[in-house]
């Protein structure tokens, strides 16, 4: 059996390159996708696509529209989604993918640092797993194809 997983959460730093090598390591059967991680493409994606627009609110929107529809997708294919929430970034794309994968019944591993207990305890409720690092996500996602 091979899982699908999504991983939601912030672009701007390598989690998803560590979680994959990490899962490759332990041979999970596992395939990944996520958001455009290329930060400059994501933000030009509807230009890019559409053509340019008529101001900075416009090229925004085409852009959302872009990857708000590969997120759809992705999300809905998925098999459980890892959503991360880091100490640094602002978190409005975890916290709508958290939400959605919970409005898709998708079940969800929440990464959270101790200190975002608190503004983030109703989405941990909703989370079939809530842990405080990468690695326990991974140990999470291997625990579904221990044996014993």
């Amino acid at each position: 059996m091979t899982i699908h997983v999504y991983l939601a959460g912030q672009i701007h730093d390598d989690w998803r390159k560590e979680l994959k090598a990490a899962a490759d390591k332990k041979n999970l059967p596992v395939t990944f996708s996520g958001p455009m991680e290329n930060h400059s493409r994501s933000d030009g994606i509807g230009e890019e696509i559409m053509g340019d627009q008529p101001g900075p609110v416009y090229r925004d929107d085409a852009a959302s529209q872009l990857n708000n529809l590969r997120t759809r997708v992705w999300l809905e294919k998925a098999d459980i989604v890892v959503a991360l929430f880091g100490e640094e970034y602002r978190q409005w794309n975890t916290a709508m993918d958290a939400g959605a994968a919970i409005a898709l019944d998708k079940p969800l591993i929440l990464v959270r640092p101790e200190k975002l207990h608190h503004p983030l305890k109703e989405i941990s409720q909703k989370a079939q797993v809530t842990v405080e690092t990468i690695d326990q996500a991974l140990e999470a996602l291997a625990y579904l194809f221990a044996d014993e």
